[in-house]
């Protein structure tokens, strides 16, 4: 019995030992990945992200004070103008009317004014020599007065008749690119509406909008990082304008940022984002990693890290604010980690690293 005993310990020992060397074998034979690492971007200072649009600098949307039918639209969108070219065309004819009347009047007060002059020099004359009295000079003096004053009341008139028709025949204010028609021949204009938007292509800016709680780390003059979101290329900027007021903009603060001039080709109304650094602090800092190497499962964001043993080691991450090709780590990996940047196959946890 005894033997028998210690035949059945030998043989569970060795049932032990053979699945320990089979699961040491399995691990064992896993392939080796070839890998690249890095460690996170460590710097010292933090950022301010906002979102905006890009601008041209000069820019304007044109519009009429006059009410009437559109005559004819003589530029298409995307037509170069110069400055004071013919855009747009109105029906003005009440306002020719009125300028007819103007010059009828200003010819009337004109001959008027000229009766009234020779009149005053006579009585002058009489007067100086005794032959008119007080009375009548101050009569013809007052009569040539009001003679000069119908003359400057009907210049004046035809000047605002002269404005009228300007706002009748919508002509280019500087030399540019049109950007928008939002009229068509035969619709009627109205006081104010926009028809016809126009730009000069070249220079342009970000006009980002800030939280109450950063405008007052935003310094005017600083040199920012502007991300253009369509073409993914980072654009240098400088602050100009910061706005001091949000009681229209909902408690969002205006902050203008002139970009400088590069190669990238720039259209208005691309989306864009701006980094407006802060002060530097030792204490605070941030880590920044490529965020194609983040591991994405669901809702959950990781990186693959280099173990102890040389191993991927899945590491889940809080993450913070996005800029470019670079995402802010808030907590889940320190500034000398190192983390897997690019695998030639895929990764998973326990997998042996072959680190180029």
């Amino acid at each position: 019995m005894k033997n028998i005993s210690k035949l059945l310990i030998v043989a569970i020992l060795l049932v032990a030992a053979s699945c320990g060397k089979e699961k040491a074998t399995t691990i064992d034979s896993r392939p080796t990945v070839n890998v690249k690492v890095s460690t996170p971007g460590n710097e010292n200072g933090t950022f301010i992200s906002a979102s905006g649009k890009v601008e041209a600098v000069q820019n304007a949307n044109l519009s009429t004070r006059n009410m009437g039918y559109v005559n004819n639209v003589h530029v298409k969108v995307g037509q170069k103008v110069r400055k004071g070219q013919l855009l747009v065309s109105i029906n003005s004819a009440d306002i020719n009317a009125q300028k007819a009347q103007v010059n009828a009047s200003i010819t009337e007060a004109s001959a008027a004014l000229k009766s009234a002059e020779k009149d005053y020099n006579r009585f002058k004359a009489l007067f100086e020599d005794n032959s008119a009295s007080q009375k009548e000079m101050d009569d013809m003096t007052a009569n040539y007065e009001m003679a000069k004053a119908r003359v400057e009341a009907a210049t004046q008139m035809k000047n605002q008749v002269s404005a009228q028709l300007s706002y009748s025949n919508i002509t280019a204010p500087f030399s540019g690119v049109v950007t928008g028609k939002f009229i068509n021949k035969g619709d009627m204009a109205n006081p104010g509406m926009p028809l016809i938007s126009i730009e000069t292509p070249g220079k342009f800016q970000v006009m980002a909008m800030v939280p109450e709680n950063e405008i007052t780390s935003i310094k005017n003059g600083a040199t920012v990082n502007v991300l253009i979101k369509s073409t993914n290329t980072i654009l240098k900027g400088k602050v100009t304008e910061i706005s001091t007021s949000a009681k229209n903009t909902g408690g969002q603060y205006l902050v203008k940022v002139i970009l400088d001039k590069s190669n990238v080709k720039l259209l208005s109304g691309m989306f864009a984002s701006v980094q407006f650094p802060t002060e530097k602090s030792k204490e605070a800092s941030t880590i920044l990693i490529p965020t194609s190497a983040i591991v994405k499962r669901g809702e959950l964001n990781g990186v693959y890290v280099v173990s102890s043993s040389n191993t991927a080691l899945l590491r889940w991450l809080r993450l913070g604010k996005e800029f470019g090709n670079k995402t802010e780590v808030l907590s889940g990996l320190s500034a000398s980690e190192k983390f897997i940047l690019s695998a030639e196959s895929k990764l998973i946890n326990g997998a042996k690293l072959n680190i180029q």
